[in-house]
């Protein structure tokens, strides 16, 4: 193996309705097993990047379920309270992560199945915007939203993950690529909604102020926090099992295991048995008012970068889910089941422990704002976010764009994201341009000298918006750095002004002049 590789010596847990060539894949279901030829786009993609599967992990049966208690191979018990359940359906995903056994776990989501047992083992799950990931090679539940999904003990392990596997492919109709406008950073400054608190009755004084404190965490983080009614989305959640949606199950193995002589969950095979009676009415119905609910949610949203829930509102034990299965599963979902529905994307990260449990919070964006989320969740994990994608252009910048300047803000607005602190070619000049707001202009120049700045990452979309809106006489070009790459720069097209490259940068030529003017 090649140890250059970015996931080399890594080895990992597959949950077992996803496809690894020579496995057996049985969905927590004996006789639907098989053994496929080659493995889902995801699980190859991570091979390919130096990963090493470990095996194939337990789940609630066809990923069906949010307790990790459905499967004829036995519950899986929570990682740190074996009394407790594990969470599902990817139950052993999770647990496998928790105990140290894998580096990372991949997992399905339709409900919660890649954030619910993230929550309740303490670890990291992150769900993406439907089609990031590819989906073929992972056995159907409701394929209109189903996800591949990743486990971690930290967050950039779990981006990392989600990046190596992201992108289209030809072996899955459904699968989408990052739009050219995506942003590729939180702002600064981000708003986030939050439920109200009648909307947190589920959870116990202990849970509440779990959740409470991850709030402070934004707050001290820089971030503006409102809150907002959230039964919208509690509405939508109840119709993908309370609604015709859940026809998609029955579509998906409903006639396989109502059909007699297989070992069924005795939940799982009543959930399809009651989906086999939906009609075309019926689901023609739910999904126009899914639509509608979604320009509902959507119109919430407006003005906020993000919204903070609860993951799951208990940590309920083995005993109260063997005591009422459907009931207790059904409670599991309240903040999970509306994601997918709604065309959402999701980073679950660990809040602390309730009530002899753990309990986790969910950062939840818009579709393809994925990395926003990845940036607010690491403000309540303390830890570097990782980046997801490389999209876009890289555009250096060496005067008011630049951090803590006025102009900076242009680049925040656009989606940029901040990628290192640059110098260039020993062949420019820097000059003080005239003007209202004090900004330089870099010539290239026969015995020009090496200048400081910065280099961003910017949506294609935000770079024509950014050059569209450039004041004359600054311009676009290329720029080379002293590394000898060349990328997009700032130029200008009537260069006049001080010459200032002396002070070797912008920053240093403020901070002298500042002094000066003391």
């Amino acid at each position: 193996m090649d140890p250059a590789l970015p996931l080399a010596g890594t080895v990992f847990a597959v949950k077992d309705n996803i496809d690894v060539a020579g496995l057996p894949t049985t969905a927590a279901c004996p006789e639907f097993a098989y053994t496929p030829e080659r493995s889902a786009t995801g699980v190859q993609r991570l091979v390919d990047a130096g990963a090493i599967v470990l095996g194939k992990a337990n789940l609630d049966q066809f990923a069906t379920g949010l307790v990790g208690t459905r499967s004829p191979y036995g519950a899986c018990r929570n990682a740190h309270h074996p009394e407790r359940i594990a969470g599902g359906s990817s139950s052993g995903s999770a647990v496998a992560v928790a105990l140290g056994i894998a580096d990372f776990a991949l997992g399905t989501d339709t409900a919660g199945s890649g954030r619910v047992p993230a929550a309740l083992n303490g670890i990291v799950g992150i769900k993406a915007t439907l089609g990031l990931i590819p989906t073929d090679g992972v056995v159907p539940a409701c394929p209109s939203y189903d996800c591949l999904t990743a486990f971690a003990p930290a967050l950039a392990d779990a981006v990392r993950v989600m990046r190596t596997m992201a992108g289209p492919s030809p072996r899955d109709p459904a699968s989408r690529p990052w739009p050219t406008d995506a942003r590729l950073a939180a702002p600064v400054t981000p708003h986030v909604a939050i439920p109200s608190q009648k909307d947190l009755t589920l959870l116990s004084h202990e849970a509440r102020e779990c959740f409470a404190a991850a709030v402070m965490q934004l707050e001290a983080a820089g971030a503006r926090v409102s809150t907002i009614e959230i039964s919208p989305f509690l509405s939508a959640a109840r119709l993908l099992y309370d609604g015709a949606l859940v026809a998609e199950r029955y579509a998906s193995f409903g006639e396989f295991v109502t059909g007699g002589g297989v070992t069924a969950d005795a939940s799982v095979q009543r959930i399809a048995a009651d989906a086999k009676h939906v009609t075309g009415a019926q689901l023609a119905r739910d999904q126009q008012q899914l639509r509608a609910v979604k320009l509902q949610t959507q119109a919430l949203l407006d003005g906020f970068d993000a919204m903070l829930l609860p993951t799951a509102p208990t940590h309920p034990t083995l005993a109260e889910v063997a005591a009422d299965p459907l009931g207790v599963n059904a409670m599991m979902g309240t903040y999970t089941n509306f994601l997918n529905l709604l065309d959402m994307a999701a980073v679950a990260v660990p809040a602390g422990e309730a009530d002899g449990g753990l309990f986790g919070v969910s950062v939840v964006t818009r579709a393809f704002d994925d990395q926003a989320a990845i940036d607010i969740a690491s403000a309540i994990t303390g830890t570097v976010p990782g980046i997801f994608t490389e999209t876009g252009a890289e555009v250096a910048v060496f005067g008011a764009h630049m951090r803590g300047f006025p102009l900076n803000r242009e680049l925040l607005d656009a989606g940029a994201r901040f990628v290192s602190e640059v110098r260039t070619a020993a062949a420019y000049r820097m000059l003080a341009l005239p003007g209202p707001i004090a900004k330089p202009a870099v010539i290239r120049s026969a015995g020009g000298v090496s200048l400081r700045g910065e280099l961003w990452r910017l949506p294609h979309a935000g770079l024509g918006q950014f050059l569209a809106a450039l004041p004359r006489p600054m311009t676009l070009g290329k720029t080379e750095l002293e590394d000898g790459r060349w990328v997009v720069g700032f130029g200008c097209s009537e260069p006049d002004g001080n010459d200032i490259s002396g002070y070797g940068g912008w920053a240093a030529y403020q901070t002298a002049s500042a002094r000066a003017h003391r």
